[in-house]
């Protein structure tokens, strides 16, 4: 069976392409480098992470990207002979406005293309598409030619900041955008019109994007035309998937992408979130979810069981089950690289902030700026994918003085984590403390000293508690 979220935990803006037998789904990455996750299926029900694409610095560079900027809403295609994947890079997406209430609003959202003969191989550098939006997707069309839609950004006063889905045509000789730019669909008024995507089926073009913004009002809308550049008129039922009930298992279902199997079937994959109970809280973030569609005699996709709603379970294609996945794991970190689970923070730099190979069979941190540093941290973490887990790590660390500290993180944002690390002062020595952030404000309280043992290594203080 498929059980969702297929692929759980920070897991958003799903893409999914095939190639065969094969399915690929590229995942939102943000600040986190290296940049979009991509997993791979043959059953759509169990999913492995395979390859990060983007981990050069001529890829990708987010030092100083705000929280929750970096890399937005992938796109992998295939057009039977290699891989295509866009992306944005936003570089500033703040909440406020340029001249009060009714002024500007500056954000920059920079969309780059690359692509590759296989999946988890050497993607070549990018090249910049546009900046005039985000959400950037490749179309490719059945004569051949290449169009790239994203969502328009109208910074202007008094004006609709989200103005729209623009088409162009993308030329792979001149590896640039040409032609007319057209704005091919307005929206509707849920509002927030962002992640388009493109399909051709039966003579239609068909349009799908996430409207309602990404919380609770999050939808799925679909349009057609038979002409590429338009008009687009709307399904009769307007959103094709949303969650309507506060009482939903998944909830904030939305940007969405369909893939059709080797025998016919259709299948969207679509992002979700799973609040807890009575706390209205995603803490695993947004995830990805898929489930089966049904085309209806009116040539428009519907939900299996006409609902609109998302699914926690559906049969899984009747071929040989893909792994399933691990949910414990042990890092000795005695390989050449970080296992593939591990990221870290904006720097196209790793060897400034750790090191493989300093001490074998250890991972060195090399101290650089503060926990809430926007350009370079030394932090290395991974996923939380469930919502009960434990952690721990054996750490060998000597801090001299109070403006030294190292130990484990639950990370949220620059803004928002719980921090469990061993530092120094003058008072009491080696000793753990925890520092928890709201939003503006950090705190710390000291927890207990470690003393000296001269039987043995470092110890917690007799009496000792958290």
């Amino acid at each position: 069976m498929i059980r969702n979220p297929i692929i759980p935990g920070f897991n958003p803006d799903p893409s999914i392409c095939r190639v065969g037998d094969d399915y690929y789904i590229a995942t939102s990455t943000f600040e986190w480098f290296p940049g979009v996750q991509i997993h791979h299926s043959r059953d759509l029900a169990n999913w492995r992470l395979i390859s990060r694409p983007l981990v050069r610095a001529a890829q990708l560079d987010m030092r100083g990207d705000p929280d929750s900027c970096g890399v937005w809403a992938p796109d992998i295609s295939h057009d039977g002979t290699r891989f295509w994947l866009t992306y944005t890079d936003v570089k500033r997406y703040g909440r406020t406005t340029v001249g009060g209430a009714s002024g500007a609003s500056l954000r920059d959202f920079h969309n780059y293309l690359v692509a590759c003969d296989t999946v988890d191989g050497d993607w070549s550098d990018p090249v910049h598409l546009n900046s005039s939006g985000f959400d950037p997707a490749l179309f490719h069309d059945k004569d051949g030619r290449k169009y790239v839609v994203n969502q328009l950004w109208d910074h202007r006063p008094e004006r609709d900041r989200f103005a729209g889905i623009v088409l162009q045509e993308y030329s792979p000789e001149e590896q640039r955008l040409v032609g007319e730019r057209t704005n091919i669909f307005a929206g509707t008024p849920l509002g927030l019109t962002e992640a388009p995507h493109l399909y051709k089926r039966n003579g239609w073009y068909y349009l799908i994007v996430a409207e309602g913004g990404t919380g609770w009002n999050h939808a799925v809308t679909m349009a057609r035309s038979r002409d590429l550049r338009g008009p687009y008129e709307l399904h009769p039922d307007t959103y094709i998937l949303s969650s309507r009930t506060p009482d939903a298992p998944l909830q904030r279902a939305g940007h969405a992408d369909l893939i059709e199997t080797p025998d016919g079937q259709t299948f969207m994959a679509y992002l979700c979130g799973r609040p807890l109970p009575n706390r209205g809280r995603c803490v695993l973030g947004r995830e990805t979810a898929i489930q089966p569609m049904r085309w209806g005699e009116d040539d428009w996709l519907y939900t299996e069981d006409g609902s609109d709603m998302p699914v926690l379970e559906a049969p899984a294609l009747d071929v040989t089950p893909s792994p399933s996945r691990e949910t414990e794991g042990r890092d000795d970190f005695d390989g050449a690289e970080l296992p593939l689970d591990l990221q870290w923070l904006r720097t196209p730099e790793p060897h400034r902030i750790f090191s493989l190979t300093a001490r074998p069979g250890h991972l060195r941190l090399f101290g650089r700026e503060t926990i809430g540093s926007l350009f370079t941290q030394a932090l290395v973490a991974r996923r939380q994918q469930d919502f009960c887990y434990s952690a721990s790590c054996a750490m060998d660390f000597a801090p001299e003085h109070f403006q030294q500290a190292a130990g484990l993180v639950a990370y949220y944002n620059s803004a928002k984590f719980h921090y469990l690390h061993v530092s120094h002062d003058d008072e009491v020595g080696r000793h753990i403390r925890v520092m928890s952030t709201l939003p503006d404000l950090a705190a710390g309280r000291r927890l207990h000293r470690i003393d000296r043992d001269p039987r043995g290594p470092h110890r917690a203080a007799r009496g000792s508690r958290l």
